[in-house]
């Protein structure tokens, strides 16, 4: 990392990081290109492992990609502020960031997929407990992440 003097090491803060953000941008491998996209996301951190998951239609082409290369680039931003300067070199962009790798897999586990869409509603809801019927998981695919690899920065 260039900017070292920005680099957040601390598990608990990068953590902490993650939970603020509301979008995760997967990168997936597409031909000779990279397709991203935007996902809600919820999240857990067990044993030093971070797992994120997504939601979303059964086919498409996110499927499709994940299940031909399932080795993919995530990244999430948040607390983003400019600070203004008397010169335009002054100025500067605050922000919170996260970047890595991991293993992405379409979950068939009903129960997993049950507590993923919970992370999920938690996450942008801040209440658990919800209601989840069977035949709602059925019609819909859920994308588990394990995180292999990550970096953070912060310009705060």
């Amino acid at each position: 990392m260039r900017r070292s003097d920005r680099e957040v090491k601390d598990s608990a803060r990068i953590d902490e990081i993650i939970r603020m953000c509301d979008c995760c941008r997967l990168g997936l491998v597409d031909g000779d290109g990279v397709y991203i996209v935007p996902l809600n996301f919820g999240f857990k951190s067990e044993n030093g492992r971070r797992t994120l998951y997504f939601h979303g239609a059964k086919e498409g082409k996110k499927i499709e990609l994940i299940k031909a290369h399932p080795f993919v680039g995530f990244e999430l931003d948040t607390n983003h502020a400019v600070t203004a300067g008397e010169k335009a070199c002054d100025y500067s962009f605050l922000y919170s960031s996260v970047i890595g790798k991991g293993v992405a897999a379409v979950v068939e586990d009903i129960e997993e997929k049950r507590a993923a869409l919970q992370l999920i509603m938690e996450h942008y809801s801040g209440k658990g407990g919800w209601s989840l019927p069977d035949e709602a998981l059925e019609g819909v695919a859920v994308i588990r992440l394990e995180v292999v690899e990550l970096s953070c920065k912060e310009h705060a």
